[in-house]
């Protein structure tokens, strides 16, 4: 009996030390790290800085539905039936040819650290239309930006690293993977004008308040995303080497702590325009919106 209190003082300690060391890192399940790696919904204000035609607002409504068996499943899917809408400040503020990206991506966790260090494998495999159906060209050879039909599908295979530091208080994120359009899966008037292979390349970084709470429930003060995409195949008539091959977007996300689901971001883009028949427009724009943030860690 007497060696049985300090065998149970030892056990104790340890098991706080454990619940300590618990609290050190945030919960990094497979299903944040899918979320991570989708296009947040978000709605822009009408005040653009730079060359993008003047909108009322641009909306990226991007709901995440996922499917797996358990909490603590390996491999689960991401369904996604992602619209961008632009409306543009002109005569009655016409809506133009929406961009339809449904989606659908599986993941699996490759290896799982013990201080919130995660390695997942994805694979997307999505189709990206603007629901026209009429002549590609105008008559004076220019593209029909009102009703051209536009429409590709693609994969992209990627991996995305997680770690924490602790150092700073915050989740970081590097992204790395391919988007590839067989040219079978694309128009044919896209072919060579639109790219149809794409390096994408991300870091992403969540900073989390001082004051931990409990595990699953805590959110981001406020979050930086640096992405850039390099075009790899031949397109227009652009040299392998050319700088305008180089698309990058940063964004900053700042998360009141009156509000419980939105923030407020800023971001600038510059590169082609991904808003289907737009591809052939170059942007250089600031914007300023409001954004969605279901992620909690």
């Amino acid at each position: 009996m007497r060696l049985f209190h300090p065998i149970m003082i030892i056990f104790c300690c340890c098991f706080q030390a454990l619940q300590g060391q618990d609290k050190d890192w945030p919960s990094m399940e497979l299903d944040k790290v899918a979320l991570v790696n989708q296009r947040e919904s978000y709605i822009t204000f009408p005040m653009d800085i730079g060359n993008l035609e003047p909108l009322m607002f641009e909306a990226n409504v991007s709901p995440s539905f996922i499917i797996r068996k358990r909490m603590d499943s390996k491999l689960m899917g991401v369904l996604t039936p992602q619209i961008i809408i632009r409306m543009y400040n002109a005569v009655s503020y016409p809506v133009k040819t929406p961009s339809y990206i449904p989606q659908i991506a599986a993941y699996y966790l490759m290896s799982k650290g013990t201080t919130g260090t995660r390695m997942a494998l994805f694979g997307k495999l999505a189709h990206h239309s603007n629901g026209q159906n009429g002549a590609f060209y105008n008559t004076d050879g220019t593209v029909n930006l009102e009703s051209g039909n536009f429409a590709t599908n693609y994969f992209e295979l990627g991996l995305v690293h997680t770690s924490f530091d602790k150092a700073v208080n915050a989740t970081k994120f590097l992204k790395t993977s391919l988007e590839i359009h067989p040219k079978s899966w694309m128009l044919e008037e896209l072919q060579g004008h639109y790219s149809g292979l794409r390096w994408h390349n991300a870091f992403y970084a969540y900073k989390l308040p001082v004051k931990m709470g409990h595990r699953g429930s805590i959110k981001a003060d406020f979050s930086l995303k640096l992405e850039a995409t390099w075009f790899m195949d031949q397109v227009n008539d652009w040299d392998l080497l050319a700088i305008k091959r180089l698309h990058t977007r940063l964004t900053v996300y700042y998360h009141p702590k009156f509000l419980e689901d939105i923030g407020f971001f800023m971001e600038y883009y510059h590169g082609t325009d991904y808003y289907n028949m737009y591809f052939q427009h170059r942007l250089d724009v600031i914007r300023f919106g409001i954004m969605t943030e279901v992620l909690r860690f």
